[in-house]
C-alpha cells in the first residue's frame, strides 16, 4: 500500500522524489456506490492533516511522515494540483456528504505496460468496504484509459487488511521484498500483488468483491 504524502525532504528515498509536472486532464472523477474519486483540493487539508497524522496508517505506506502537518497536507494538495508529484492522485471521499475519507492513486512504471495502485484511509473509516469500493473504482478507470498490460500493488507483509482488499481485486501474489518507509526511516518488507488485463476484464462486473 503506497501513498504520495511527501515532505519536501532531502532525505527522502530517491523514488519518491517529486517527478516532472504532468496535467490532470487524464484522472477522470469516478463514481462508485458510496463515493466520489475527485481530485484534492484545499477544503481537504483539515481532515487530511487529521486523518494522516495516526502512525497507524504512516507505518504502513511508503511514503507518508509522520507526524504529519497541516502544512504537509497543504503541501501535498498543492504539488498533487500542479502535476508534481508523478501520479494520478484522488480524494476517496463520502457520496452523500463529501467527507474526506483518505487517498488512491495509480502510478505509471517505466515500463509503459504497468502501473502501480496505492490507496490509504483513515482509521475512522476502516472496515467498512471503502477501501475496496474505491480501488475497485480505480482499477477500472486504469484499465479502460490507459495502454497498460497490468496492475501492481504492494503492502506491508503486516498489514492483513491492506492484503485483504488487494486479494478482493483479484490481483495474485508475485513474491516479497523490500521497500522504504519515510516514516521509520529504514526498508520495510513487502508483498507484491499483480492484476493483469485478462483478469480484470473476467472479473469487472466486480460481483461479490465487496
Amino acid at each position: 500500500m503506497q501513498s504520495e504524502l511527501l515532505r519536501e525532504d532531502p532525505m527522502r528515498f530517491p523514488e519518491e522524489r517529486p517527478r516532472p509536472q504532468r496535467s490532470r486532464t487524464d484522472c477522470p472523477i469516478l463514481l462508485s456506490p458510496r463515493l466520489v474519486l475527485r481530485a484534492p483540493h484545499e477544503d481537504d487539508i483539515d481532515a487530511l492533516a487529521h486523518l494522516a497524522n495516526n502512525a497507524n496508517i504512516a507505518t504502513m505506506v511508503s511514503r507518508m511522515p509522520h507526524p504529519y502537518t497541516v502544512a504537509d497536507a497543504a503541501d501535498f494538495v498543492r504539488r498533487t494540483n500542479a502535476g508534481t508529484i508523478g501520479k494520478c492522485v484522488y480524494a476517496i471521499t463520502k457520496a452523500d456528504t463529501g467527507a474526506f475519507l483518505g487517498c488512491c492513486g495509480v502510478e505509471p512504471h517505466d515500463d509503459g505496460r504497468t502501473a502501480e495502485l496505492g490507496y490509504w484511509l483513515g482509521e475512522p473509516h476502516w472496515n467498512k468496504g471503502y477501501a475496496t469500493e474505491a480501488a475497485q473504482a480505480l482499477i477500472d478507470m486504469a484499465f479502460r484509459t490507459r495502454d497498460i498490460a497490468q496492475l501492481d500493488a504492494r503492502c506491508r507483509v503486516m498489514n492483513v487488511a491492506a492484503r485483504r482488499v488487494i486479494q478482493k481485486c483479484g490481483f495474485q501474489y508475485q513474491g516479497g521484498g523490500m521497500i522504504g518507509s519515510l516514516a521509520l526511516g529504514g526498508m520495510v518488507p513487502v508483498e507484491w500483488f499483480r492484476l493483469d488485463r485478462k483478469t480484470w476484464i473476467s472479473l469487472r462486473s466486480w460481483g461479490g468483491g465487496r
